[in-house]
């Protein structure tokens, strides 16, 4: 964590014991948790903003940003003088692989 041992963690919790007692310690920490809260949110907030002025969705990648695995998995546009594909009820189902495609 940030290059610290627990060592150097723990000589600096003794020091700041020491400096602040162990009264005014607990409340210490728990600003210092509550301002690490808000930056928090406060970020989240600002890079939500920034998501909605560049109209883009939050982390998804377009899926065809994803580079093929294999060249035959390329995706290929179809030509221009091609007709539209047909809906899966009117071509019927994908047959599976483990079963053998039967003439009908």
């Amino acid at each position: 964590m940030f290059g610290i041992g627990m060592t150097e963690i723990v000589v600096i919790l003794v020091i700041a014991l020491l400096i602040f007692g162990p009264n005014k310690l607990p409340e210490l920490a728990r600003s210092l948790g509550k301002g690490f809260g808000e930056f928090r949110r406060a970020s989240y907030d600002l890079r939500q903003s920034l998501m909605e002025v560049t109209d883009e969705p939050p982390s998804n990648p377009a899926p065809e940003a994803a580079a093929p695995q294999r060249p035959d998995q390329a995706i290929t546009p179809p030509p221009p003088d091609a007709p539209p594909p047909k809906a899966e009820s009117e071509v019927g189902p994908a047959p599976s692989k483990s079963e053998p495609k039967v003439p009908s």
